[in-house]
């Protein structure tokens, strides 16, 4: 057994241009003669490795707290692609997924400097998936990236944004990437990591 750790470090993790950075705040040091090391932090719920709920972009979609833990934990295949992921593209990404494994095909993680189109987005939709990954810290077009989520998300298609997998082969793993139980939220950040099967 393998354990990839597929998660960006929250410190020092990529941000979403306009959003706020993760911050820390030393509360109580050893070092200064307190009894213990105590650590405070405020970050946004989009920064590193994190999910989409469908409330990110649906105004009466799931909050992440809703969203069956089913979704992050089970099999996953992670597809290798770069530049952008076509509709056929997408089809080609799920026929290799379902040849592997069935049920690996329902969690769709892509390797790689990769952005999903619209025609890609409702083919993973219309094909019924449950997470979509990828390694950037949007799903679509950074500079645009509304469509293919309200498609994506419209569908409840769970999205884990800014995973790393450039030391992860393509195949099928065991996937953990449950967010942390923030009520209400429209997502949330996660320690998504990767098994070998």
């Amino acid at each position: 057994m393998k354990i990839y750790d597929i998660s960006q470090e929250v410190f020092g993790c990529r941000v979403f241009p306009g959003d706020p950075a993760p911050e820390r705040t030393v509360l109580c040091s050893t070092e200064k003669g307190d009894v213990c090391n105590l650590t405070a932090f405020s970050m946004c719920a989009h920064n590193g490795t994190h999910v989409d709920a469908p409330f990110h972009f649906i105004k009466d979609g799931k909050t992440v707290d809703a969203v069956s833990l089913d979704t992050f934990a089970g099999k996953a295949y992670v597809a290798e692609h770069n530049g952008t992921v076509t509709g056929e593209d997408a089809l080609k990404i799920l026929e290799k997924a379902e040849k592997r494994d069935p049920e690996a095909a329902k969690r769709i993680l892509i390797k790689g400097d990769a952005v999903v189109s619209a025609e890609a987005a409702k083919v993973f939709a219309s094909n019924g998936i449950l997470l979509l990954g990828n390694e950037s810290q949007t799903v679509g077009p950074e500079d645009a990236p509304m469509e293919v989520h309200l498609i994506l998300l419209g569908a409840g298609v769970v999205l884990l944004e800014g995973i790393r997998l450039s030391s992860v082969p393509e195949g099928v793993y065991l996937l953990n990437a449950a967010p942390l139980n923030l009520s209400g939220a429209d997502g949330a950040p996660c320690r998504a990591i990767l098994i070998t099967t």
